[in-house]
């Protein structure tokens, strides 16, 4: 999936399921319970237990698109590309590692907090631009950054959750991403996966209904 591509799919699906979890266990069924639930959009942070194989895993599965989280460094990002991610994210801006997404072919979120930001990870050819961590006035940030750069594609992947999912893609946030919200902690730790599909099947509704 080239960079373009994933930036369509992510567009059409609005919504991201992010697993960042040290219980090894409950990764792979975690996610499968996200994916029941409705996510197309994956991804593993790599500071998850066997996030490579996590990865290499999923990214066999049909209508699903697999990436890497917490990339913070170019050795980081040739891994998740050659274990199958079709996208790349980090907490932080870091010209070397989206130089190095653009090489192997695959689309780039940096984690961005401020305007300033924001346009640097786009001039660096970032096609993405991860809001992190969220800002107090939430929903409203995403709006403010849009009025005068409205070609950024805001994707807040803190601070998201069910019951302001709504405003945030109204604001004009180009996607979502749900980390707690969606992988409660106490729910992997009693391999209570039901539950996660439970909240991906509501979050998935309210993104529908915020799209309408």
């Amino acid at each position: 999936m080239t960079p373009n591509e994933f930036v369509e799919f992510f567009g059409q699906e609005k919504a991201s399921a992010i697993l960042r979890t040290p219980n090894a266990e409950a990764a792979a069924p975690a996610m499968e319970a996200a994916i029941r639930g409705g996510f197309k959009v994956i991804e593993f942070t790599l500071t998850t237990p066997n996030a490579f194989e996590l990865i290499r895993e999923f990214s066999n599965l049909d209508g699903v698109v697999v990436g890497a989280g917490t990339v913070l460094s170019v050795d980081d990002a040739n891994q998740a590309v050659d274990a199958g991610a079709s996208f790349l994210v980090s907490p932080v801006v870091d010209e070397v590692v989206i130089d190095t997404a653009k090489s192997r072919n695959v689309a780039m979120m940096p984690g961005t907090h401020t305007p300033t930001e924001m346009l640097r990870a786009h001039n660096a050819g970032a096609q993405l631009q991860k809001l992190f961590p969220a800002p107090g006035i939430g929903a409203a940030f995403v709006k403010a950054c849009l009025g005068p750069m409205p070609f950024l594609k805001i994707v807040p992947t803190n601070g998201v959750h069910l019951s302001n999912v709504d405003s945030f893609i109204k604001a004009g946030s180009f996607a979502v991403g749900f980390v707690a919200p969606l992988f409660d902690p106490n729910d992997l730790a009693a391999g209570k996966f039901e539950k996660v599909e439970e909240k991906a099947t509501k979050l998935i509704a309210a993104i529908r209904a915020a799209t309408k």
